[in-house]
């Protein structure tokens, strides 16, 4: 069995050496077998499950639903019901992040509507000493 130091799994990943110390640490990634001289060495199955934590953690997955993914994937015949579930959790959280943010642009957009006058009749100023001026209670 081909082993990888840190550094060549790292490399292969684009994950840095740091956060793959820091995963094996919280247990998203199996501790490494150490050689004598306490040389962390990985197996081609890590490789693939680092892949998938990057690549979630890319997509917005919090460490938890990670770890909950990475359980079910190790069970593949089980029903995918739970991990759509996680997803769609996840999307629900991403399409209200989204809102929020739409919202704080139009906020924004309002804000620099400003005509560059003078500081005492800036909107900006007065919209940010006034939340009741807000477009949207929330942003």
């Amino acid at each position: 069995m081909m082993s990888l130091t840190i550094g060549e799994l790292s490399r292969q990943t684009a994950v840095k050496i740091p956060t793959i110390r820091y995963y094996e640490q919280i247990g998203l990634l199996a501790e490494a077998i150490r050689t004598e001289g306490q040389q962390r060495r990985y197996a081609p199955g890590d490789v693939r499950r680092l892949n998938f934590i990057r690549h979630a953690r890319e997509l917005g997955f919090e460490i938890e639903a990670i770890r909950q993914l990475l359980s079910l994937a190790n069970h593949p015949d089980r029903s995918c019901g739970d991990a759509h579930a996680i997803t769609k959790a996840h999307l629900d959280e991403v399409k209200d992040k989204i809102a929020r943010l739409m919202a704080l642009r139009d906020e924004l957009e309002s804000m620099v509507a400003c005509d560059n006058g003078q500081v005492a009749e800036c909107r900006i100023i007065e919209v940010l000493a006034d939340h009741g001026q807000c477009l949207h209670e929330t942003h």
